[in-house]
């Protein structure tokens, strides 16, 4: 496996999150689906490799974060 390559696509897609949360917003379906579709698609196009599955969790486990500080501030 290309660990470069997987961790460049990592910070990418972070920073398209980003653009689809301004895009969507957080609490949007589309935003949602969007992260569920292309973190399965890098999954996928790193044959769901240990590494690549535990580091796409963990960076679902903190939109989720991100998300629940958001909704308490209000």
């Amino acid at each position: 496996m290309d660990y470069k390559q997987f961790f460049a696509e990592v910070a990418d897609w972070i920073l398209a999150v980003n653009q689809k949360a301004a895009e969507f917003g957080m609490q949007s379906d589309a935003f949602w689906e969007w992260v569920m579709r292309t973190s399965g698609e890098i999954g996928n196009r790193y044959n769901n490799n240990d590494l690549v599955v535990k580091q796409m969790v963990m960076l679902l486990e903190w939109l989720e974060d991100v998300y629940n500080k958001t909704n308490a501030r209000g």
